[in-house]
């Protein structure tokens, strides 16, 4: 388990309650509760635990309930591989047609990986699915940054 500490000062020097303790009592409570252990993978994340542990109470909590986005985007996040990765995002927004998030998230994952590793097949993944949420997109200000991302991807030469 990580290690924690029993308040943190707040914004006005109030303390607060680091939930830490009690997310990982839940957890081997009920080692099988989804949201338990999407909710302690999450409090991982963010305090930094490491992608290993993240990815292995995600996959926990998608054995448990395999309809739970919220572990398949944590299982998605903490792959460290960024090929692997876009993989991920790619099953997550399969299995989710309808989850712009992981769509976001693969597109943007694999522009990364097609400026890493020169990669044309990332770049027209990249702006194929930045194009299907475009497509979607209900909002001037996400039209107007999708729209520019599109044209610079397509503006890419290596």
């Amino acid at each position: 388990m990580i290690e924690h500490h029993s308040s943190i000062a707040g914004d006005a020097g109030d303390a607060l309650t680091d939930p830490l303790p009690e997310l990982e009592k839940a957890v081997a409570e009920r080692p099988e509760d989804a949201k338990a252990l999407v909710a302690l993978a999450n409090h991982y994340w963010l305090i930094g635990a490491g992608p290993e542990v993240v990815g292995d109470l995600a996959s926990r909590a998608i054995a448990s309930d395999p309809d739970n986005r919220a572990a398949w985007h944590l299982w998605a996040l903490a792959e460290s591989n960024p090929r692997e990765r876009v993989a991920r995002w790619q099953q997550v927004s399969k299995r989710f047609p309808g989850d712009d998030l992981a769509k976001a998230n693969l597109a943007d994952n694999a522009a990364a990986l097609a400026g890493a590793e020169h990669d044309y097949h990332a770049v027209d993944l990249a702006i194929d699915t930045y194009e299907d949420l475009l497509a979607r997109a209900q909002h001037p200000d996400q039209r107007s940054a999708l729209e520019k991302a599109i044209k610079t991807l397509k503006g890419w030469k290596f």
